[in-house]
């Protein structure tokens, strides 16, 4: 298990670049992440390269036995170029090209740009891609589906929609132009969604945008990827991702790259950490099921967080160490700390790194060196990984199709797959996050939120799963569209109403507005956001409606259907009923429980052969005691125990 760091050598003196060299290699960094922003450096000018700075850092860090992830710098084109080529600049909703003087202004379309950031690939592979140090590249930096509006991209897109719809006619069909007398008569007539509300646009063009911008960010990253490894097949190709409004597809994003990276930054703020739905950790599962594989870290949270918003509270003792073993109990291989020093210009200067702006080493960078020491004790964990019987299904067409369309104030799609994510974990569960399109056979328990998007695969894989005997959790405003994004004249949830055995006859948006449901067993919880109203056929109720012109009719349902069984929670309720719910769902599928787990304490295994191994992770600001039920050896203290003690933000692992 590796720990790194962000270095940006362009922006400190060299004098600095050897001591901070030294004291990365006593710290027991081993990795060290460079040249992610830095083009303007590289290529001073059109074809004039400078590389003599970055070969005095690159002999720096092998010298003393770093390793180096190198970036292609192209987030950030120097001026020149923009000056030169002002074409490649991205154009905005306004018709107008954006203004440069932040990053990411260029348009990845561009076969200008394209052309500069290949070359851009080629020189640094074909000086750097053999040097023993550099084990990895990474491409851009936090790339979106970005919606750019030049007319190379608009071209673009037209193309797109006629190489999968094939004609004219088959778009207007496809997106009902009659509505609002939309008929196209000419290709040239349909123009990106970017100039009203997305809410007040033809849906089914709206969602194709989304597909044609995130397939546009994988199409560029598999062309710099395909031009590193043209100069050297052999090497590792990633790029980093994040969440964002515009978010790519991650599973195309990362189908032709060799694994997984992710800027992690669990919040800091206690208001939101508190919020019952919270569950960063939902987001490194979410990370790893992109390829099913372990992960990389590129960015790590290693102080006060500030820049584009007010500061962020400091991370409270513990919260170093902490974060960076929760995201190894999660899966990742290698956490990459941003950033070694605090940058004393620009937009990020209060964007705190390990060192602050005193060159003082603070408690954080005392902890973060306790967190090296720690990883080189974890070895035995390199070739684990996470298993998991339950999964939770994200879609990124029901993702954007509910962003395009909000169903009513507060539906959000990723708070319910947080919800069941927090409930489950409660319970010490392993959780995969995967594809909607992904196998399901290795699972004993499937949860699919919202599948508002209709789409075969994910269908036929969903009845497979239950027909060879699995358990499946659908929700509200399941079924509701077709492929295209336009509502299917069916009774609700449509294709999946034989599995749950029930038709949703009315639903109520309900929003804010609080209500209530009560559970088989007497239980009442609070609901909200959406209640469906439904007619059973072969299901029987596990919860019913308490309040409102449904009082009584059934909230959530359960269907044996062939071999396995379908669960449908036909409204969203608090975080107490989850709970419960998951606690019911593990039982009947069979997966082991941990019951009476400290609140805010995270439990995760990962296996290695007959090897298991047990994370605990106080996530919480109070002290806790977690009895084992026999002596296990642990890998963070070196000896065996049968109670494990936890301060806060405190993590042990033992082997099973």
């Amino acid at each position: 298990m590796k720990i790194g760091v962000d270095y940006y050598p362009e922006q400190w003196d060299g004098s600095l670049w050897r001591k901070d060299a030294e004291l990365m290699l006593r710290t027991g960094v081993k990795i060290v992440r460079i040249a992610d922003c830095a083009w303007s450096r590289i290529e001073v000018s059109d074809g004039e390269f400078d590389f003599g700075w970055l070969d005095d850092i690159v002999n720096i860090f092998e010298n003393y036995g770093l390793e180096i992830i190198f970036c292609v710098p192209t987030s950030c084109p120097p001026l020149w170029l923009y000056e030169s080529y002002p074409e490649i600049l991205k154009v905005g909703a306004d018709g107008k090209r954006v203004q440069t003087g932040i990053r990411s202004h260029r348009c990845i379309n561009s076969p200008v740009f394209l052309a500069y950031a290949k070359r851009l690939a080629e020189n640094l592979v074909r000086r750097y891609g053999h040097r023993p140090s550099v084990i990895a590249w990474q491409i851009d930096n936090e790339l979106e589906a970005y919606q750019c509006t030049c007319d190379v991209c608009r071209n673009k897109f037209r193309d797109w929609l006629i190489d999968k719809h094939e004609t004219l006619e088959n778009i207007n069909n496809a997106f009902g132009t009659s509505v609002w007398s939309g008929e196209y008569s000419d290709i040239s007539q349909i123009n990106p969604p970017n100039a009203y509300p997305l809410q007040l646009q033809n849906p089914a063009l709206c969602l194709e945008y989304t597909r044609f911008s995130a397939d546009c960010t994988s199409e560029y990253v598999k062309e710099i990827a395909l031009a590193i490894r043209r100069e050297v097949p052999k090497t590792k190709v990633t790029t980093n991702t994040w969440v964002c409004g515009n978010a790519p597809d991650y599973y195309k994003l990362f189908d032709n790259l060799d694994f997984v990276s992710y800027d992690n930054y669990p919040s800091l703020n206690n208001s939101e950490r508190n919020n019952p739905s919270y569950s960063h950790s939902f987001w490194l599962d979410l990370m790893r099921g992109i390829k099913d594989e372990n992960f990389w870290i590129t960015e790590q949270l290693s102080g006060i967080v500030g820049g584009w918003q007010p500061m962020s509270p400091s991370p409270k003792p513990g919260m170093i160490m902490g974060y960076a073993l929760q995201a190894f109990a999660h899966g990742a291989e290698t956490v990459i700390h941003f950033r070694w020093r605090t940058a004393l210009k620009g937009a990020e200067m209060f964007l705190h790194g390990l060192i602050d702006h005193s060159n003082v080493p603070s408690r954080r960078f005392f902890e973060f060196s306790e967190l090296c020491k720690t990883a080189s004790r974890l070895n035995d964990l390199v070739s684990s990984r996470v298993v998991s019987d339950i999964a939770l299904l994200y879609s990124p067409d029901c993702y954007n199709a509910l962003r395009i369309q909000p169903q009513t104030e507060n539906f959000d799609y990723m708070e319910q797959l947080k919800y069941f994510h927090t409930a489950f974990a409660r319970y010490g569960a392993n959780i995969d996050v995967i594809s909607a399109e992904a196998d399901l056979s290795a699972y004993k328990l499937v949860v699919a939120p919202s599948l508002f998007v209709g789409n075969r695969t994910v269908s036929e894989n969903i009845y497979r799963f239950v027909i060879n005997g699995g358990t499946v959790v659908l929700t509200a405003r399941s079924g509701v569209k077709d492929s295209n994004n336009n509502c299917i004249m069916e009774a609700l949830p449509t294709v999946y109403t034989q599995l749950i055995g029930a038709e949703v006859t009315e639903y109520d948006p309900t929003g804010c507005e609080s209500q209530t449901i009560t559970d088989f067993a007497g239980n009442i919880y609070k609901c909200r956001e959406w209640c469906d109203i439904m007619k059973l056929t072969t299901a029987k109720v596990y919860a019913e409606y308490g309040e409102n012109f449904y009082r009584c009719c059934p909230a959530v349902t359960m269907n044996r259907y062939c071999n396995g069984t379908a669960y449908y929670v036909g409204t969203v309720a608090d975080m107490d009923f989850y709970e419960s719910f998951a606690g019911n769902l593990m039982v009947q599928a069979k997966i082991p429980r941990l019951k009476g787990l400290p609140k805010g304490v995270e439990v995760i295994t990962r296996k290695s052969g007959i090897n298991e191994y047990i994370f605990f992770f106080n996530n919480s600001e109070e002290t806790v005691m977690i009895n084992l039920p026999k002596v296990m050896y642990s890998l963070i203290d070196s000896r065996g125990k049968d109670v494990i003690r936890l301060i806060p933000f405190d993590v042990d692992i033992v082997r099973k």
